[in-house]
């Protein structure tokens, strides 16, 4: 059964994502996928067969608004490729869009390691 998954990376590491999703389109193509807008203009570059659902960018509500859909119910899934070395201006939001995703006990990756194991683990196999 397809989920919706979200996708979200700070500047510095939207390359990052954007080569992770490169490497598992066959894997999420069946899936919906919604983005942050920077960031889904750089999976779209790389990727451009792949369904992206945009939202706001982050600094003007997009974590807000993928916080709201995982609240919802709408999302089950968050990789989140975040810069540990650059401070974020809109940090406040991440935070925010982090302590959501705890607290809905949603599956969730901030790395490429991690975003590995939930693709080896069958999150996005369909059932």
């Amino acid at each position: 059964m397809p989920i919706t998954l979200a996708l979200v990376a700070h500047d510095r590491m939207k390359p990052a994502l954007a080569a992770w999703v490169t490497r598992h389109a066959a894997e999420l193509a069946p899936h919906a996928l919604v983005c942050t807008a920077t960031t889904g203009g750089t999976i779209r570059a790389q990727s451009p067969d792949l369904p992206i659902q945009l939202v706001k960018s982050g600094p003007l509500g997009g974590d807000q608004q993928i916080g709201g859909m995982i609240a919802e119910g709408q999302i089950r899934a968050l990789i989140f490729f975040p810069d540990p070395l650059t401070p974020q201006a809109h940090d406040v939001d991440v935070k925010a869009l982090l302590r959501i995703a705890l607290v809905y006990d949603i599956p969730a990756a901030f790395s490429p390691a991690t975003a590995d194991l939930l693709v080896a683990g069958g999150l996005l196999t369909p059932r």
